[in-house]
């Protein structure tokens, strides 16, 4: 299945599309691995943000860590949203790493409320998801050397290049989780017989290598993803922390 609610994995029931909570996991792990050690976070009330929120006071809390204040605000609200950057403001004596769960639609309009608060880059480590694979947010100033957890590119990039080639138009970024699956369908169909689909073959700890990377199930019929972290500069990103090829331990 392709959905990004977690809730909908069971076993049996596999996902192999962008979990938020992995993206929270390798950013937030990622900044204690730099030595940052308190976060605060300015996180939309929507579907979105109760996911993200929920992993990130987990994640942020482990491993010498703290989550220090966190503001939500409502998407689209002008007042909501300076309040919340206000709340945080009042709070950044405390935190070294400020974490934003705002998507490419709604970034200019927070990054110019964190601007008028006072907020940038150069005050505090900025970080985010996956969400933030997109042109339009590398391209706000104020953003310059915040990090973000996302797949690699480069094999996304090749197959879009043969895309275009074929059909005449880009696909979508996300076009490659079902060439993934479809790939997988018949590579697991050819190699492995009666047990193409069983439990044991599907839930492999070594995973698969797709157009994202490597990655692979677990029992529970989440995945686990090999993440990189990028880092944006000048209105481009530069990889400062390369994704897994490889997985360490059980799923």
């Amino acid at each position: 299945a392709f959905s990004s609610d977690a809730s909908a994995a069971q076993r049996g029931v596999y996902l192999l599309s962008f979990l938020p909570q992995s993206d929270v996991q390798r950013i937030v792990g990622f900044a204690g691995s730099r030595g940052k050690k308190s976060f605060a976070a300015l996180i939309p009330q929507n579907p979105y943000g109760n996911v993200v929120e929920a992993e990130f006071m987990q994640v942020a809390n482990q491993g010498g860590r703290k989550a220090a204040t966190v503001a939500r605000y409502q998407p689209g609200n002008p007042a909501s949203i300076s309040a919340a950057v206000a709340q945080i403001k009042g709070g950044l004596g405390q935190a070294d790493t400020l974490f934003l769960a705002e998507s490419a639609d709604g970034m200019a309009a927070l990054a110019q409320a964190m601007a008028a608060g006072g907020i940038t880059g150069k005050d505090i480590q900025i970080i985010s998801t996956g969400i933030w694979n997109d042109q339009r947010v590398h391209a706000i100033g104020t953003l310059d050397g915040a990090w973000y957890a996302a797949p690699d590119n480069s094999r996304f990039n090749a197959l879009a290049g043969r895309y275009q080639s074929q059909f005449g138009s880009a696909p979508t970024r996300i076009a490659t989780l079902a060439y993934d699956a479809v790939t997988l369908a018949s590579a697991l169909t050819q190699n492995f017989g009666t047990q193409r689909f069983s439990e044991a073959t599907l839930t492999n700890t070594n995973g698969f290598s797709g157009q994202d990377g490597v990655f692979r199930f677990r029992q529970d019929g989440r995945n686990d993803r090999g993440l990189a972290v990028f880092e944006i500069r000048g209105g481009s990103t530069r990889a400062i922390a390369a994704a897994a090829n490889t997985f360490v331990g059980n799923n």
